[in-house]
């Protein structure tokens, strides 16, 4: 006892030390052994589904009849593919039929034509002398290659404009396509073409698009509306959107977000005249012009074996 009340800080201390290392060892129990039951329970799961990779197709028993409700189910999966085959119409090559060079440049001068029409009659701007990524062939009388592909694109190509007239955007500034052409390869503008090509699966070929116009939010929202809703089979992959202004400058402050007037007490009215208001910060809505880039795929389906 007289050691003990010598070093009674230590002999405190050691108990201490002793009741901690008990209570460490009930927990390191305690999980080791939840971890053991949960080994156990994951190496039953196993053996289960191994037992049932194992075993043979059961056809069912008097009550369930496992082949029948096979068959049924496979006949409501092919329903809905047929149903969703309705929402991938293919969209008409521009000629039909068989393509020569002849037919087919008559075919793109007159489409190219109908397409800066209608650009005019919805008020859409285009660049100079625009050819709707078909440049180098609308100067060929003689086409070297590809002209079924060609025929494919511009129908393609006059499906996606339509979309973007029909939404009146201010400008279109550009349709890429993939190249499926000697022309395209060795003399075709390069703005026209896409570093991509089509992806082949076991149902379907999907073509890349990508177009880029300018136009403000609710023209945005009509143009992707416009291929949802259309029984063609376009897919928007991506929408890029950016003022179509610099950055930096003025025009771009607040685009698509609400500016406020230096003067909390003044509202700026169309043509930049403020007008006082009735006290308190005044909110307005700012918007601006946007520069989107948007790339579209067309899903064609493959035909059936």
């Amino acid at each position: 006892m007289g050691w003990i009340k010598r070093n009674l800080l230590f002999s405190v201390s050691a108990i201490l030390a002793l009741g901690l290392l008990g209570v460490a060892g009930f927990f390191i129990y305690r999980d080791w052994s939840e971890n053991s039951e949960a080994s156990d329970k994951l190496n039953e799961i196993y053996q289960q589904l191994q037992q049932i990779a194992q075993s043979p197709q059961q056809p069912g028993n008097d009550k369930i009849d496992n082949v029948k409700l096979a068959k049924e189910q496979e006949q409501q999966l092919r329903g809905w593919i047929e149903s969703a085959a309705g929402h991938f119409s293919d969209i008409p090559s521009i000629p039909q039929g068989e393509v020569t060079s002849k037919t087919y440049a008559t075919a793109l001068g007159t489409t190219i034509y109908q397409l800066q029409q209608e650009a005019k009659e919805n008020s859409v701007g285009l660049p100079a002398q625009y050819y709707f990524s078909f440049q180098v062939q609308s100067s060929k009388l003689t086409i070297s290659s590809g002209l079924g592909p060609l025929a494919q694109q511009l129908g393609e190509v006059k499906a996606i404009a339509q979309v973007l007239f029909a939404a009146r955007v201010n400008n279109l500034d550009g349709i890429q396509r993939v190249k499926v052409s000697d022309d395209d390869v060795s003399g075709g503008l390069q703005q026209d073409y896409l570093d991509l090509r089509p992806i082949t699966n076991d149902l379907a070929v999907i073509t890349p698009y990508m177009v880029t116009f300018k136009s403000f939010t609710p023209e945005l929202a009509k143009v992707i509306t416009g291929f949802a809703g259309s029984r063609n089979s376009f897919v928007v992959k991506s929408v890029s959107v950016q003022p179509a202004s610099g950055a930096g400058t003025p025009e771009n402050q607040g685009a698509l977000g609400m500016g406020m007037s230096q003067n909390p007490n003044a509202v700026n009215q169309p043509g930049g005249t403020p007008t006082t208001g009735k006290g308190g910060l005044q909110t307005i809505l700012k918007e601006q012009l946007l520069r989107i880039t948007m790339e579209v795929d067309i899903v064609k389906l493959l035909p059936k074996s």
